[in-house]
């Protein structure tokens, strides 16, 4: 966990809410994945087929922030790039049409496939289905310091593998990008002080997270 360089404003979670929407979960994480693990074989193999590497890419990733301090978990997710695309580089935002994205990955990322694997980490507690993306460590302190309130974003609410930001923006590419989603996270977290505003909320973020990969708007 990372040590908080900020205070984070105090704001006030619906426990109730919090509680149903870890159920929620729960429920509909087994669902997906009885649905979807039959499938994990295939995309494997052809993520080995395309590329030398392995077929899984672990990162670590900014999860759930309290007054004290901010959590850090591992992400999993379908290897999308060239194994050790970073080595060179050091951590660095995705472009559009990046070079280090493989040809199975490309398809992957664009029809959101790469992120199955982050049910996981949602049975494990680090994620939800819905909430803000998890930014990665070494961008941390950069965005904190450059975007107002961006730490309030995650004060006690799981990062999500979609949310209104990711379907209502997509990839970041550059920190303008971020800036912008930082909007949409607070505004997904006013809809967590109701039942009823949180559960129409998620509901409407799966639909259109749906619609976005069989559309194929993924990056």
């Amino acid at each position: 966990m990372l040590a908080s360089s900020r205070k984070i404003k105090n704001q006030r979670i619906h426990r109730p809410t919090m509680i149903a929407k870890r159920v929620f979960d729960l429920f509909l994480t087994v669902i997906i994945l009885i649905i979807v693990l039959p499938f994990f074989p295939l995309i494997a193999l052809t993520i080995k087929l395309d590329s030398k590497g392995d077929v899984f890419y672990r990162q670590l990733r900014v999860g759930k922030a309290t007054p004290s301090k901010i959590h850090i978990f591992e992400m999993i997710k379908f290897r999308s790039m060239e194994q050790n695309a970073e080595d060179d580089t050091g951590a660095v935002l995705a472009i559009k049409e990046d070079q280090r994205v493989t040809h199975v990955g490309r398809f992957l990322r664009r029809t959101r496939l790469d992120e199955l694997p982050q049910l996981f980490n949602v049975l494990r507690g680090d994620m939800s289905l819905v909430g803000p993306r998890p930014e990665r460590p070494p961008f941390y302190q950069k965005l904190e310091n450059e975007i107002p309130y961006f730490s309030e974003r995650t004060y006690g609410v799981l990062p999500g593998i979609t949310g209104l930001a990711q379907i209502s923006q997509g990839y970041d590419t550059c920190i303008d990008d971020v800036r912008s989603k930082v909007g949409f996270d607070h505004s997904y977290a006013l809809s967590l002080n109701s039942l009823s505003n949180w559960i129409k909320t998620d509901l409407y973020i799966l639909v259109m997270t749906i619609k976005v990969i069989f559309s194929k708007q993924g990056q």
